[in-house]
């Protein structure tokens, strides 16, 4: 099967698509799917996210020297989030890696694939025993998100996979194909990620879904993962901010030493210097991404994300650290907001 039958199933399932876009947007079950993911199983087809596989023997050293977690300290079968930022520490990319026997995967987000493919690429010196390759288009991704992923695996003979930390993964056999999962949905939701040869995604698609997961769109993702707080490109990750004051602690290592990015990161750690962070915003009524945050009538952050929810309409934004955090009311342009905690998020290290 190919990635045309896949879509070609996606459309049975109602999948509706947008522009020449190869992405669903919805599969017209938006409020079903989100009930799924809550508190049930749900399925999000993220092959359009990138997949990077490095190679070569100084494949995890390269990766630990341009990111801000310790990958030195993973062995196979295991994987972590890690940022790649610039050497000012500004963000480009929360990714995750898992580390193979002879290769390391990277799933990064889809409108920052070819912008790290070449800025990898450029870091890679003579003698650096590492080969970068773009697999995205040889390869599919699914996600399984809900507290109910679990028993589905379980119910198609996959078992065991709970008993591992979040981003360590295996290779199973599943619908006839060689499929790896992994451990983590992307999302502060229990869930797995998994990943298949492009020519065996219609076939561990069908399973999936036949054993019971609701497909969903980019639509159902995008809410998702505003209400849960996960940053995205071109939203809270930009070079305006780094990754304290993105509230991804849980990504950075403290102790490890030299990386892209270190100085900066440990200058604003040791000094207590995260000057803003961002935050979830309950807003009164819609408001316009880049809308000022204020806070009798001065400026303390700005409105990055927006959705709308069964209990109104939700954002995510940066307050400055001095203003306040959750519980905090603020204007966010011409609406009222209140300053909320989102479950992805970290705002401080813990060891």
């Amino acid at each position: 099967m190919t990635m045309t039958r896949m879509q070609d199933i996606q459309i049975q399932l109602g999948a509706e698509f947008e522009g020449h876009s190869t992405v669903p947007v919805s599969f017209g079950n938006d409020a079903m799917a989100l009930q799924a993911a809550r508190s049930g199983v749900a399925i999000c087809d993220r092959s359009h996210w990138g997949r990077l596989q490095l190679s070569g023997a100084d494949r995890l050293t390269f990766l630990h020297n341009q990111s801000t977690n310790n990958l030195n300290r993973l062995k196979p079968g295991e994987g972590c989030d890690t940022v790649l930022v610039t050497p000012t520490a500004r963000t480009i990319d929360l990714a995750t890696a898992y580390v193979l026997d002879d290769t390391l995967l990277l799933l990064v987000s889809p409108n920052r694939r070819e912008r790290l493919l070449k800025w990898l690429d450029r870091y890679i010196f003579f003698g650096d025993k590492v080969t970068l390759t773009d697999v995205t288009d040889q390869t599919a991704a699914f996600t399984l998100v809900g507290p109910e992923s679990h028993s589905l695996l379980q119910r198609i003979g996959l078992s065991m996979l709970d008993a591992r930390s979040d981003a360590s993964h295996r290779c199973v056999r599943l619908a006839e194909q060689d499929v790896r999962i992994a451990m983590g949905s992307g999302l502060a939701i229990p869930g797995y990620t998994l990943f298949v040869a492009a020519d065996g995604a219609a076939a561990v698609w069908h399973v999936l879904v036949e054993s019971g997961a609701v497909p969903f769109g980019d639509r159902v993702w995008e809410r998702l993962r505003i209400e849960q707080g996960r940053p995205a490109p071109d939203h809270e990750l930009t070079e305006d901010y780094n990754p304290l004051e993105a509230g991804l602690w849980q990504t950075i290592s403290f102790d490890k030493g030299c990386y892209i990015g270190q100085e900066t990161i440990a200058r604003l750690n040791t000094y207590n210097g995260v000057k803003q962070r961002l935050w979830g915003l309950q807003l009164s009524s819609p408001a316009a991404i880049g809308s000022l945050i204020t806070l009798e009538n001065e400026k303390v952050g700005t409105l990055t994300s927006v959705t709308q929810t069964e209990q109104g309409v939700f954002g995510m934004g940066y307050i400055r650290t001095k203003a306040g955090g959750a519980g905090l009311r603020v204007q966010v342009g011409d609406v009222e907001g209140c300053v909320v905690a989102v479950p992805f998020l970290q705002h401080d290290r813990r060891d």
